[in-house]
């Protein structure tokens, strides 16, 4: 388990901290992670990669000459914010765009599209790129829904080295898809890990037995097993990746393979060694040619007792991608012609940070003034419900899912809370309020939460404004904005499991009472009862997206963990409403 933090709230901005003063001469902390030492020469594509923290040296230790130009970090397993994307992305940003490239999870492509949508608003073009080698996770015709986990680092390597050649933004993406299309990982766990200040992993293993096809989240295994000896996992894993080839390779025989025997955070490095022995040897009786192998501890899982097997089916482009130098905190590999010059053209980025302190507000009303002390007292009550329940949160995401939820939704909501405060204490209308509370909840949270709560409250800040003291249909008309933008923002619709089954009938509640002219405290508890009852009705549901799909089966007969914090919101919400008749 994690036993050296201070507080687990700012664990992740400490460890970043810390890297960053281990490794000045390689790398330079930004607003929202790091990017390298010497700026990105002009007219070279920017490769900034990114993700949750608890995976080193995913991803801050990736950044460096010959790999990433950036990387945003995100708290404990939870994705970076479309801020701090965006900002680690101007700062690394040569003038010749920017490729943002993450693992396929729910929250890292909701934080990397929406800084994408940014960066396009400041000028920047950029595309985005999801890895998906588990092969775990999805079968091969849903392969677009796979995770992304050790497979990152030769995907994320050969775009880098192809932009370090000179290629355009699309010539780089290109690379990524071909080498993300030829790239599988499987998994195996001895233990689950736990969190900083927690008192338990996330998920156990039986004495005596394994996890089979975990994630790296925490997410337990597809299925268990007796526990193998060396020779036999090492078996498990080669078989297991040799029986799903890439289209176009109809046998291992006479093919070229980039090899990494990752290690999941405790499994030490003599043990790997003896798996790879074995993993060599299956390797070649298959007459595959193993190129430039690692072994070691390349995407990690906090305390996590595993190891997973990738391979990369290389052909003669990927192969000199894969042989190019690398020279960053945790990686490298051959060695540069010349020591790399700073690079001109990248702006320094302190420029970048952004501050509220001294932003002039916009012009707020009384009556949206007083708004706003409601508002103030709203975020005080959810911050207070999420404390309360915020075990029972983790508790019900960990059935099938990384059990962070009820960590993340507290991260979010103090965040917003403390934002709020000072908003309110400048002046600020309900509608700047609720925009500050956004952004915040979105930057602290990170992960799939993060966004959707930002998104609910700018769409209810946004209704509100800050001049019109508010009206039942104009917050009626805020969460229906809200529940569109969700479902437009994650793709999830009702009956998919997820926040969306309460949302979705919550807003069509409240819209339908306030139409009939119900006063908004009456209209609210109509609205609140629908969540509460949609929220129970998820336990009948199987997932169909986001971390627990894997895990369908086992999450039948528990709620969704995003639904149930809605309905327990909502009811909250209420309350305070009646305080305020």
């Amino acid at each position: 388990m994690t036993r050296l933090f201070n507080d687990p709230a700012v664990f992740a901005d400490e460890a970043l901290e810390g890297f960053a003063a281990a490794h000045r001469d390689r790398v330079r902390p930004v607003t929202g992670g790091v990017v390298r030492a010497g700026a990105t020469p002009a007219g070279q594509v920017a490769v900034v990669v990114g993700g949750g923290s608890g995976h080193y040296p995913a991803f801050s230790g990736l950044v460096g000459r010959g790999l990433a130009h950036g990387a945003a970090v995100g708290n404990v397993f939870a994705s970076p914010s479309a801020g701090r994307i965006r900002s680690v992305a101007r700062a690394a940003h040569g003038g010749a765009g920017v490729l943002l490239m993450y693992g396929n999870y729910a929250g890292d492509v909701l934080h990397f599209g929406q800084a994408a949508e940014r960066l396009a608003a400041d000028g920047i073009e950029s595309r985005t790129f999801a890895v998906t080698d588990d092969i775990s996770s999805a079968a091969p015709g849903e392969s677009a829904k796979r995770r992304g986990i050790a497979g990152d680092l030769p995907v994320f390597k050969a775009a880098a080295a192809a932009a370090e050649q000179g290629l355009a933004l699309d010539e780089v993406l290109a690379v990524a898809e071909r080498a993300n299309a030829r790239t599988r990982s499987f998994g195996i766990a001895f233990s689950g890990c736990t969190l900083p200040g927690a008192d338990h992993p996330l998920f156990t293993v039986p004495e005596a037995r394994m996890a089979v096809g975990l994630g790296i989240h925490g997410e337990p295994g597809i299925g268990e097993e007796a526990l193998p000896t060396a020779d036999e996992a090492a078996r498990l894993l080669v078989t297991t990746l040799l029986g799903e080839l890439p289209e176009g390779i109809e046998r291992p025989e006479g093919q070229r393979a980039a090899v990494i025997l990752n290690g999941l955070g405790s499994v030490k490095y003599e043990e790997l060694f003896v798996v790879y022995r074995k993993v060599a040897e299956l390797l070649g009786e298959a007459g595959v040619d193993i190129v430039e192998p690692e072994v070691g501890e390349l995407v990690t899982s906090f305390d996590m007792a595993g190891v997973s097997l990738t391979l990369t089916w290389l052909d003669d482009d990927l192969e000199r991608l894969w042989r190019a130098p690398a020279d960053t905190p945790a990686y490298r590999k051959g060695s540069f012609a010349a020591p790399g010059a700073p690079g001109v053209g990248s702006v320094p980025a302190a420029e970048y940070t952004e501050h509220t302190e001294g932003i002039v507000l916009p012009e707020a009303s009384e009556d949206s003034r007083r708004a706003a002390a409601t508002v103030l007292t709203v975020l005080h009550t959810v911050a207070g419900t999420i404390d309360t329940h915020a075990e029972e949160l983790g508790r019900i995401d960990a059935v099938a899912g990384d059990g962070d939820h009820g960590i993340g939704m507290q991260r979010g909501s103090t965040a917003a809370r403390r934002a709020a405060v000072d908003a309110h204490a400048q002046g600020a209308g309900a509608g700047t309020v609720l925009a500050r509370a956004a952004d915040a909840w979105a930057d602290e949270a990170g992960g799939t939460s993060g966004a959707l709560w930002g998104t609910i409250l700018r769409a209810l800040g946004t209704a509100l404004g800050d001049q019109d003291a508010p009206t039942a249909p104009r917050v009626a008309d805020g969460v229906a904005q809200a529940s569109a933008g969700v479902r437009r923002l994650g793709g999830a619709e009702v009956g998919d499991k997820t926040m969306v089954d309460v949302l979705v009938p919550f807003a069509d509640t409240l819209t339908a009472a306030t139409a009939t002219g119900s006063p908004l405290t009456a209209a609210w508890d109509r609205a609140a009862t629908a969540a509460e009852t949609a929220a129970a009705a998820t336990a009948g549901l199987l997932p169909r997206r986001g971390r627990a799909r894997p895990h369908a089966e086992k999450s039948l007969g528990t709620p969704d963990a995003g639904a149930h914090s809605l309905a327990l919101i909502a009811r909250a919400v209420h309350g305070v409403l009646l305080d305020h008749h």
